[in-house]
Parts: C-alpha cells; sequence; structure tokens
C-alpha cells in the first residue's frame, strides 16, 4: 500500500489536478491514500483574509472573493457541467461558514489561534473534496476522506500535537472498511478529540501523509512537488544542480532544516520509527526517478550529498571578559531567549567561553536584542558583559552528507573554496556528528557561495585517490613509474588524481601529506626513516585521507597479514601478494567480507596471470550466473619461461638462472618451481569459483628432485639443479621423443584440483604457448565445450605493474 501526497503548486490549477490524476490512474498499487494541500497559495490568503478580517478591514472580502472564484473556476474546468451541480453547492455552502467566521473576526476585532484553525482549514476541505469529485468523474474508484474523523490532537490551536494511538487506529479501521482503490484527504488539517478544527503546523501536508503512511505501514511514502526531488543545491540559484538520488532520512533532515523546501523535517519522523522510505516525485515530470530517502546508507555515495542554505538571518553575540568562568550564563541567556519565543537556528561558543553566538531569524532580532540587554542589564552596567547588537541580512550555507565524517579536511576545503572566491565568513557551526558544516555570510554572496561551493563538490570534480605503497623492487618501481608517466592523462581523460603519500621497502619508509615527488623518489626513500610495518599502518591511519589504499607489491607473510587491519579502517588493498588469498579459508573469507563490511575494496588481479583479465574475467562469469565446470591453466610464467628455453643445448641450472635474473621467478625460485606457487594461483581461481578448498587439498605431483625441496637456501637449491642435471635431460628427452612439450599444468574439476609436469602433444592449446605467457581455460554451462581462453604474458614487473594500475583505476571508478 502506497501513500502519495501531493503539495500546493501540484494541486494549484485544473491543468495541475489533470496530471495528478494521470499518475493516480497509473498507479498499480492496490489500494492507495492520496493526501492533498490546499490550491497552490489559498492557505496564505486565507491567513491574509483571517488577518484583514481581524483588523477589521474590510477588504478581506475582497480576498475571500478571489478564494471563492479560484474553486469555482477550478470546478467548473474539471468536472463536466451535467456533474457540477452536487459538487457547486457542496462548495459554495463551505464558503458560506468560511464568510461567517470571517466576518466573526471582523466584528469582534480579533482572531484566537481557535478560530485561526478554523479558517485556515477550509484550503485543504475544498481542495480535496473537489479532486475526488473529479476522480470520480474520471472513473477512478475514489472515496474521500475527512481527515478531521481521523486525526486526532491535542488543542494547541495551531501546531497541535498528534494522539498516534487513536489517530492510528481511525485510520486502520476506516481503510479496512474502504472497498475503494483510492482513498483522497486533506492534508494539514486534523481536530482535537472534542471535534474542534485543529492543524498541525507548518509543513502539515507533508506530515499528514507520514501520519497515515506510519499508521497502515506503508511500503512507501511518495511526496509528489513541483521538482525532480532533493537537488545538490537550489536549482534556482544552482542551474547545474542535479537531483540527489538516494539519501539518508538524517541527510534529508540536513536539509530540509537548511532551506530545501521539497521537504519538511517533522516529516520524517513517523515513517523514520517504522522504516518506510520516501520518495521525492516532480509532478511535472513523473518519469524522472526523483530521490529516495531510506536508512543511513552505511558510508555508500558521496561525502558532501548537498549544499544547503536558509536567508534572512540575524547573528545576536553574548560577549565580555564577565563569562569567563562564571557558571549559569549560558543558561541565563537561553531561558531568555525561549521565554521570548525566539527559536534559534545556529549556536557556536568560544572554547574560552568568552562568547555565545545565536543565529536567528531577522525577524525576531529587534525583539532578541532587546529582551537580552534587559536581562543582562546588571553585567552590562559593570562593563562584565557588552551590550547586544544584532547583525542582520545574513544567510546559512551548509554542507551536508552522512559520510563527512569519515573523511578530513572538508572543512578546510569548504571554507578555502569560499575564501577564494571573496566570501567572508562570519561564523561557523559543526555538530559532533559531522554530517552538517555551517557557516554564516553575507546575504548578498549566496549565489556566489553556492555555484561556487556546487562546483568544487560536484562539477566535474577529479577524484583524488591517496595510496601507500609497501615494496618498491622490481614490480613496485614499474609501478611508480608507470604513475608517473600516466599522471596526466588520468586527470585529463579519467578525473582521477593518484598520489603515493607514503612507500616503503624493507629499510626504509617514507611519508608527505601533499603527495611524494615520484620523479625522485629513491634519493627521498634512502633518507627516510627506518622502515617499521606497525607504524606504517598507524601513519596511514591518523592520516585518514579519503579514497585510501594500500599497494603491497611485496611476498611478505607478514605483510599479508595486515590486510584486515587496514580494510577495517575503510582503506582498501591492492596486491601481487599471493599468500593472504592462497592462506586458510576462512581468513580469505574474512577480507572478503571485511572489504564489503567496510566499503574498501580487496582487489588481487595479479595474483594470476600478472597483468591477464583472469580474475576479473572469473568474478564476471560467476556474477552473470554462469557455473565453472572445469579450469585447465599454465599458470607458471618463469616455468613456462623455464621448460620453452630449455633443451639438450643448454643446462637447467642456467635456465633457472636467466628467469630469476629477468624477474619471472619470484626471489625464491623455489617457491615457482616446487609447485607451490601455481598451487595458489589455481586455489585462487577454485575459491572466486565459489568452491571451498584449502592449499593442502591441491594435489601437487611435483618434478624436481627430493634433494632439491628441501634446500633452505637459494645458493644450496641451485648447487642441487646442477647435480641433478642428467634426469632434467631425461624429462626432455621423453618429451622430444614423443613429439610434445614439457608444460607445467594446473587444473580443477568436481572440486579437486592438482598441479603437475605434464608432456602436452602436438594440437593442444598449452603446446605452442611461448616465453613466459600464461593461458587459462574456463569450461562453464555456457562454455562447455569450447573453452573462454585467456592468453598472454603471465610474468614480469612490467605486466604485473600494470595489473596493479589497473586494480587502483578500477577502485577510482567505483
Amino acid at each position: 500500500m502506497k501513500v502519495l501526497k501531493f503539495g500546493g503548486t501540484s494541486v494549484a490549477n485544473a491543468k495541475n489536478i489533470s496530471l495528478v490524476k494521470n499518475i493516480i490512474a497509473n498507479l498499480e498499487s492496490d489500494k492507495t491514500v492520496v493526501v492533498v494541500s490546499a490550491l497552490g497559495g489559498i492557505t496564505d490568503l486565507l491567513l491574509k483574509t483571517a488577518a484583514l478580517a481581524s483588523s477589521q478591514d474590510q477588504t478581506y472580502k475582497t480576498i475571500l472573493k478571489e478564494i471563492e472564484d479560484r474553486h469555482l473556476l477550478t470546478i467548473k474546468e474539471l468536472i463536466p457541467i451535467h456533474s457540477q451541480s452536487k459538487v457547486l453547492s457542496k462548495v459554495k455552502s463551505e464558503l458560506n461558514t468560511l464568510e461567517t467566521l470571517l466576518e466573526g473576526a471582523y466584528l469582534i476585532g480579533e482572531i484566537t489561534p481557535k478560530l485561526s484553525d478554523k479558517i485556515v482549514s477550509y484550503g485543504e476541505l475544498l481542495s480535496s473534496y473537489i479532486i475526488s469529485e473529479y476522480f470520480i468523474v474520471e472513473g477512478i474508484d475514489v472515496v474521500h476522506a475527512d481527515s478531521r474523523q481521523l486525526i486526532k490532537t491535542n488543542s494547541n490551536f495551531g501546531k497541535a500535537a498528534v494522539n498516534f494511538e487513536l489517530t492510528n487506529r481511525n485510520i486502520t479501521s476506516f481503510i479496512e472498511d474502504s472497498k475503494n482503490s483510492v482513498i483522497i484527504m486533506g492534508g494539514f488539517i486534523s481536530s482535537a478529540v472534542n471535534g474542534d478544527s485543529t492543524t498541525l503546523g507548518r509543513g502539515g501536508s507533508d506530515y499528514t501523509a507520514a501520519i497515515v503512511a506510519n499508521a497502515i505501514n506503508a511500503e512507501v511514502l511518495e511526496i509528489w512537488t513541483d521538482v525532480s526531488g532533493m537537488y545538490t543545491a537550489n536549482p534556482k540559484i544552482v542551474k547545474q544542480a542535479m537531483a540527489i538520488p538516494h539519501i539518508s532520512y538524517e541527510e534529508a533532515m540536513e536539509l530540509s532544516h537548511f532551506g530545501a523546501k521539497v521537504l519538511y523535517p517533522p516529516t520524517i519522523q513517523p515513517v523514520l520509527t517504522k522504516g518506510i522510505s520516501i520518495v521525492i516525485k516532480n509532478t511535472f515530470d513523473p518519469e524522472a526517478p526523483g530521490t529516495l530517502i531510506t536508512k543511513n546508507k552505511n558510508g555508500q555515495g558521496k561525502t558532501v550529498r548537498g549544499i544547503s542554505h536558509v536567508e534572512n538571518i540575524a547573528l545576536v553575540s553574548l560577549e565580555g571578559p564577565g563569562m569567563v568562568g562564571i557558571t549559569g550564563i549560558s543558561k541565563r541567556f537561553f531561558e531568555v531567549i525561549s521565554t521570548a519565543g525566539i527559536s534559534v537556528v545556529m549556536i557556536t561558543q568560544a572554547s574560552s567561553e568568552h562568547s555565545i553566538c545565536i543565529g536567528i531569524d531577522n525577524q525576531d532580532a529587534d525583539h532578541a536584542v532587546q529582551v537580552i540587554n534587559d536581562a543582562f542589564d546588571i553585567e552590562i552596567s559593570l562593563g562584565k558583559i557588552k551590550p547586544v547588537v544584532a547583525e542582520k541580512d545574513l544567510a546559512i550555507i551548509a554542507l551536508v552528507g552522512d559520510n563527512m565524517k569519515s573523511h578530513q579536511g572538508l572543512s578546510g576545503k569548504m571554507f578555502s573554496t569560499l575564501g577564494k572566491n571573496n566570501v567572508n565568513i562570519r561564523a561557523i557551526a559543526q555538530g559532533a556528528s559531522e554530517r552538517n558544516i555551517s557557516a554564516v555570510i553575507l546575504k548578498e554572496d549566496v549565489k556566489k557561495a553556492l555555484n561556487t561551493l556546487h562546483e568544487e563538490f560536484f562539477e566535474e570534480n577529479v577524484k583524488q585517490l591517496n595510496l601507500f605503497v609497501m615494496g618498491v623492487g622490481n614490480v613496485g618501481a614499474k609501478f611508480l613509474n608507470q604513475i608517473q608517466s600516466q599522471k596526466k592523462y588520468l586527470k585529463e581523460k579519467l578525473k582521477l588524481n593518484i598520489r603515493v603519500i607514503g612507500m616503503s621497502n624493507s629499510r626504509k619508509m617514507i611519508f608527505d601529506e601533499d603527495g611524494i615527488p615520484l620523479k625522485n623518489w629513491q634519493e627521498l626513500l634512502n633518507n627516510g626513516e627506518e622502515a617499521n610495518r606497525e607504524l606504517f599502518f598507524d601513519k596511514v591511519k591518523k592520516l585518514n585521507y579519503r579514497n585510501s589504499i594500500f599497494v603491497d607489491n611485496t611476498a611478505s607473510q607478514e605483510v599479508s597479514e595486515t590486510y584486515n587491519s587496514y580494510l577495517r579502517n575503510s582503506i582498501s588493498v591492492v596486491t601481487c601478494n599471493k599468500i593472504a588469498c592462497s592462506s586458510a579459508y576462512d581468513n580469505y573469507q574474512e577480507l572478503k567480507d571485511l572489504a564489503r563490511q567496510y566499503n574498501a575494496p580487496f582487489l588481487f588481479e595479479t595474483n594470476v596471470g600478472a597483468g591477464l583479465p583472469i580474475i576479473d574475467t572469473l568474478k564476471h562469469l560467476v556474477a552473470s550466473g554462469d557455473k565453472i565446470l572445469k579450469i585447465q591453466a599454465v599458470l607458471s610464467g618463469s616455468l613456462n619461461f623455464v621448460f620453452n628455453n630449455f633443451n639438450d643445448t643448454t643446462t637447467f641450472h642456467d635456465i633457472v638462472k636467466e628467469a630469476q635474473v629477468e624477474g619471472y621467478t619470484e626471489p625464491d625460485p623455489k617457491i615457482d618451481l616446487s609447485g607451490v606457487d601455481v598451487m595458489r594461483k589455481i586455489l585462487i581461481l577454485a575459491r572466486e569459483s565459489g568452491n571451498v578448498l584449502n592449499i593442502e587439498d591441491i594435489q601437487n605431483n611435483p618434478f624436481l628432485p627430493k634433494e632439491s625441496l628441501e634446500t633452505t637456501n637459494n645458493e644450496d637449491f641451485f648447487k642441487t639443479l646442477t647435480k641433478h642435471e642428467a634426469s632434467f635431460q631425461e624429462m626432455y628427452k621423453k618429451a622430444l621423443d614423443e613429439d610434445s612439450k614439457l608444460k607445467y599444468v594446473a587444473q580443477f574439476e568436481d572440486g579437486k584440483a592438482s598441479v603437475g609436469l605434464q608432456r602436452i602433444p602436438k594440437g593442444h592449446d598449452f603446446y605452442n604457448l611461448e616465453g613466459s605467457d600464461n593461458i587459462v581455460l574456463f569450461y562453464t554451462e555456457r562454455y562447455p565445450n569450447q573453452p573462454m581462453i585467456i592468453k598472454g604474458a603471465g610474468a614480469g614487473a612490467d605486466v604485473t605493474a600494470s595489473g596493479i594500475f589497473a586494480d587502483i583505476i578500477r577502485i577510482g571508478n567505483f
């Protein structure tokens, strides 16, 4: 069940009401409650009429005639002549009663809050009745509900408090008993338990809709107005402003408090308690998606969601040396303001206790000055407190967003942007929730300030990525060089500004909060402080930069064990280190879960195939609903290089040494030749396919002699290769005799994985694999016979660095 509310502009005239009818006619909901405001501008006219009548100014009759004409014209334009009689009769009768009430106000020369509520309620009473009759004529199954019979309040006329227990019972009972698919009722109006008409205060029609939505547990509350949602700024002032697709209740309340007129803050409360979504829609562009308002979005979306403002603000400051250390000053100050009925929009107080500054409405400024100076007359006469003065014609601008609390530097960015454009800031306030940063400026600077801030935070904004790089050897050095060479392209074409804030090798580490100059990073690093992984993490955490990324270019298990700490602090992790993703399954899964929980990507494309898009392709296959049946692959660029170059004219020792020098193997080549590296890679692919597997579950068929496998250092390892050269030559000769080639193959099928050296015959996809290339065959439900093949360079510092770079760009595009 839905609740739809249409504001005054949506029902301002017959043309607009016909648009509302089209929206209702196209609804698919079984039962819908439609709440409507008074015809556009009528409420203001009613208030004006009442004020004139109570001052015994007979011109109230002229305005009353205008009100009558507006309603009668609307009826005649909407409803065919043959159906008008009943509607005209009812409306004229109500207007006659209204006229009698106004005559009473004129005769006694005053208007009470009770009488004012009764008079002003006619706007919604008449509009809801006329619209319901029009819908009936148009064939819509509708019934008109008198809101006064359903929504019950106390007798606080002008802003009545709702009796929710009684109101909820009335609403649910009425809707359950109604057989009609559409119920139309007027917003804003209600009644006390004794039947006296009451109103719900400013924004009352929105509030009515929220009350109904709460009572019936509506699936959604739609508020239809004349704009396509809540905007990043006032579109009438900032032409480039855009509708915000999705915000939280809290963000919507902040924006509403600070001038976003499409929603009144108390509206949110009844639906907030039940988690009912709100959608702001445009009556004049119903296909536009509008703005969805829901519970907190858990850190998703833009840091700043909107820039709002309130005009006609005055600053009043209480200050003086006599305030310092004196208890009760603040209490007295705010009691005076409260007793005078003055609403405070903003508060700021210096930590020195020397002053308290409040923002209030311009129209309350003179009264505030008078009552405050009277209350502190003694302190002022003794020179302990300065006489209070008001600074008028100001405005408040505010940055709003749930995620602002987790990103430093926003205030500085806001104030520096304003300062560069000569916008003077008179006062600043930021709540503990850090959801709102407010500044008071001159009213005349509002347009310039809003446009300047919108340009800075929303228009063609270059996204800054802050990198913290661990490991600057072969791969790390190539990676830093690639960043340096592509910096201009990324900024111009992809709107990404990549900065390396920190870097470390095994000996030294450096940080530069403005970005490390990459032209001479080696020299800077050599002069850095002593490397320490814990201190490195502490520094990254303390800096708390937005879009922070930890980049691990090492093969260190100790470094891989720090990933969870980074992810828990919403710091993304990009790595070519395979240890974490091939560790115990629970650890692998925890890292994936942390990445989702803290919205910090954990990317490791280079774990398999260096720069080849193997893992990314696999993820897309699984995400699209395909199922992996079998994986066959040559995943070691180093082993492929070795066996492609090893023959009866070379030695196995020399070829492995060459592979190490070229950077194709790990620093410890036994990791590659023992099959451990390939085991890790096929394990990662199996896990990314959705399988629960550990390294010990993989069958390893080693080709190295036992003596080679048992060595503990590279020197001894290479000695054993020379010692067992004959056995390596024998392996080569057997393959040659069978017209085959030696390839180290990994396979996963039916939940089982294995790795080992195989003789590959001619015609096989692996046979012609050259150099250090990798190849992966994905057999899936969609590719059962002819597999999807990914092939290319699978080892080397350059391609590995480019894969890391690609993961960084992926994060930049998230």
